[in-house]
């Protein structure tokens, strides 16, 4: 009999993943600081342009030909030969062919968006900015650096979203990617660094039931204990033994008689 393939959701960094979406906001004012370095040189669309197609298109472009890999966080990752067999598994996995390909090309549409707004409004910023002493080329290259992040977020996400969304019998046909085919066919930059432990929602749910179901057990009687309590040498001990509210029973005592020579040497004057 085969035992059950673990779920994807046993996996705390698929979950991690999905908080990039919290970053975006920051990372979009970032963006709007960081255009507003410098002034705008005479061809602002070309500048725009020199910016999308560094920090989106080439981003996008090596994302479809190397898939993100799920266990890579950018900075850190997990080792290639630390990984557990449902972390292989889930490696092999990959979005359809159409999801992917919508993925980049929303991601991609949504940051070009953004980069030309940020661009319409970065005046309003340059005050703030914290390279605002810097030339525009400056800020143009730290803006397409915090874009190629955002593409790598958008599809982390999306595929976070989706290995989560796969149940443990399909994870389980999968065969486990090897380590060299991982290294070849996944961008995974990082340090191998990043070890987490798989979450056991059951184990922590037993723990916390445990505990309430101790608090409300009755405790059994121990038979040794009731044994002695009910054995009659201790009974015949406990009803021996005076009451404290026992009344005090006063008795006279006569008074002493003479001792008998006394009583001999009378006798002996009378026969006398």
């Amino acid at each position: 009999m085969s035992l059950a393939s673990p779920s994807p959701r046993s996996e705390p960094l698929l979950w991690l993943q999905l908080l990039g979406l919290a970053l975006v906001p920051l990372e979009a004012l970032l963006l709007l600081l960081l255009l507003g370095a410098g002034d705008p040189g005479p061809l602002p669309l070309l500048e725009r342009s020199f910016c999308g197609a560094i920090g989106v298109l080439a981003p996008a472009v090596l994302l479809w030909r190397l898939p993100a890999d799920p266990w890579s966080l950018l900075v850190v990752q997990v080792p290639l030969r630390g990984r557990r067999e449902i972390q292989q598994r889930l490696c092999a996995l990959l979005p359809p062919t159409p999801l992917r390909l919508a993925s980049l090309v929303g991601v991609a549409l949504l940051s070009l968006v953004l980069l030309w707004w940020c661009d319409d409004h970065a005046a309003f910023a340059s005050a703030f900015s914290p390279v605002a002493e810097s030339p525009r080329l400056v800020g143009l290259l730290l803006g397409a650096l915090l874009l190629a992040l955002l593409q790598w977020q958008g599809q982390q996400v999306v595929q976070a979203l989706w290995l989560l969304g796969r149940s443990p019998q399909e994870v389980g046909s999968v065969a486990p990617m090897p380590a060299s085919l991982q290294q070849r066919e996944r961008l995974s930059p990082g340090v191998p660094l990043l070890l987490l432990p798989a979450l056991h929602a059951s184990a922590a749910s037993a723990g916390r039931s445990q505990p309430a179901n101790e608090m409300f057990q009755t405790p059994e009687p121990d038979p040794a204990v009731s044994n002695q309590a009910s054995s009659p040498e201790e009974t015949g001990t406990v009803a021996s033994m005076p009451s404290p509210s026992a009344e005090i029973v006063t008795v006279a005592v006569e008074p002493e008689q003479p001792p008998e020579e006394q009583q001999g040497t009378g006798l002996d004057q009378q026969i006398g």
